[in-house]
């Protein structure tokens, strides 16, 4: 038996590929869109990959099941509450797939969402008895579980999916023996949780004497614990679980669309008729200079989940990029289903040499600089763009605070007779917010370099609590 788990950092999310060399038969859980690391290694191994399962319809990423589907004729797995447009084995609670060293037995664990499944893995060569490993998906994370409130677009409430939960998990993941690995679908990072640990793996032991959820409680108890405080979950969730039950064109055929070059004076017109011109540089280099009205996801931080929060998926998107990373920022936009790209600005800011008249600047300022401004007869007005729970932890003094996922909606509460200085915690959010600021006309911005770490490590007074 062979196990391996994959896991991509910037989605937070895990991924495994398990293999029994004596069949030559191999199974990917949970892919990612972009599935040649799985190809390699099945090949490495002198398996052929046959079956790919999703533990459920995720919500923060695009599955690459159909792309498995269509390279590899593997087919596709799901739980049997599932339904989807395209055709796939529904598994049942019990169901096996049995091959000379491998064995994978399917437990329904609705919570998280209605289809969820986890997938009991025995090692038959150590014991054919007792699971060597658990694959769980989004119900058990190492030191959480799966939020239940995800699904209430789609008809679930979070009280019905939590009551699921419980189940899942005190019926059945609990039963489990204490050596049992966990290995579930996402870390430290995800939103699919509020407090995963950044463990990749732990023991179902460690869990149960670990983890706040599964403390002896009530179901009521349990119910009001994992629905409170959930962190808010970006605008794309909803769009990308019911983007996972379609049929779709899959994520090669797409990138061959969307990667050709475009000229600047298309670009300007492609703007000027609603395309979003996303800039995925570095937040320095952004700062530096710029296309005006574009806006600044750069690919060092989060950039898959802050696309999907604040770029319209209506709206077409040309990427700006250093040259030769095009293709990555096109690829890491493909992996939340954001296919709508129509190409990159050819040379990147190099096609703007000649054309100065379109580049746009932001003001950065250190701490002290700041610090100075605030003191003055005519200090400008703070403006926090994290989120609330950061803000409540600690906050500027006579700040404001306006989570950056809500900037564009409440726009019209940021004054424009009024200097505004833009923070965040580390300086990465804050240049979209200043892009997006930019974008509506208010450019009398500062943006503090560092953000409140800045502020912060230069012993510069916060208010706590």
């Amino acid at each position: 038996m062979f196990l391996k788990q994959y896991y991509l950092g910037c989605l937070a999310h895990a991924s495994y590929l398990l293999a029994d060399e004596a069949s030559a038969t191999a199974i990917v859980v949970d892919p990612q869109r972009d599935i040649q690391q799985y190809l390699v290694d099945a090949e490495r191994l002198g398996a052929q990959i046959r079956h790919v399962f999703l533990t459920h319809f995720h919500a923060d990423f695009i599955a690459g099941h159909l792309e498995l589907r269509d390279r590899c004729g593997a087919d596709i797995r799901l739980g049997a509450q599932a339904k989807a447009e395209y055709a796939f084995v529904p598994m049942k609670d019990g169901d096996t797939l049995e091959f000379p060293g491998l064995r994978l037995q399917i437990l329904e664990t609705p919570g998280h969402t209605i289809e969820s499944i986890s997938i009991l893995v025995f090692d038959l060569a150590k014991d054919p008895d007792k699971p060597y490993a658990v694959l769980t998906g989004d119900t058990l994370f190492i030191g959480d579980v799966g939020r239940p409130d995800l699904r209430a677009s789609l008809g679930w409430t979070a009280q019905e999916l939590g009551g699921h939960l419980y189940d899942s998990l005190h019926n059945k993941l609990i039963q489990l023996p204490d050596e049992t690995l966990v290995y579930p679908a996402h870390g430290a990072g995800s939103l699919c949780g509020k407090q995963l640990s950044s463990d990749t793996v732990s023991t179902l032991g460690d869990q149960r004497r670990l983890n706040y959820a599964l403390q002896p409680m009530s179901k009521d108890e349990f119910i009001r614990l994992v629905t409170a405080d959930q962190p808010e979950a970006p605008a794309y969730f909803t769009y990308d679980a019911i983007l996972n039950t379609r049929e779709r064109p899959t994520l090669d055929k797409t990138l061959e669309q969307v990667l050709r070059p475009v000229e600047l004076e298309e670009v300007l017109a492609m703007g000027d008729a609603g395309a979003q011109l996303l800039d995925v540089r570095d937040t320095a280099e952004y700062a530096k200079g710029h296309l005006a009205g574009s806006i600044n996801i750069a690919l060092g931080g989060q950039y898959a989940t802050w696309a999907g929060t604040v770029l319209d998926r209506t709206r077409p998107i040309v990427i700006i990029a250093e040259p030769g990373r095009e293709q990555e920022a096109a690829l890491r936009l493909g992996r939340i289903g954001f296919d709508h790209i129509k190409g990159y600005l050819r040379d990147g800011m190099g096609a703007l040499a000649e054309r100065q008249d379109l580049v746009w600047s932001t003001e950065r300022v250190s701490a002290s600089m700041l610090a100075e401004e605030l003191a003055s007869r005519n200090p400008p007005l703070v403006l926090d763009i994290r989120n609330p729970p950061e803000w409540n932890a600690k906050h500027l003094s006579d700040g404001v605070n306006l989570p950056l996922a809500h900037l564009r909606e409440r726009i019209g509460e940021v004054p424009r007779s009024r200097r505004i200085a833009v923070h965040c915690a580390g300086g990465y959010r804050s240049s979209i917010a200043v892009s997006i600021l930019n974008q509506y006309g208010i450019t009398n911005v500062i943006e503090l370099a560092g953000g409140i770490t800045a502020w912060e490590a230069a012993k510069l007074p916060v208010i706590t609590g």
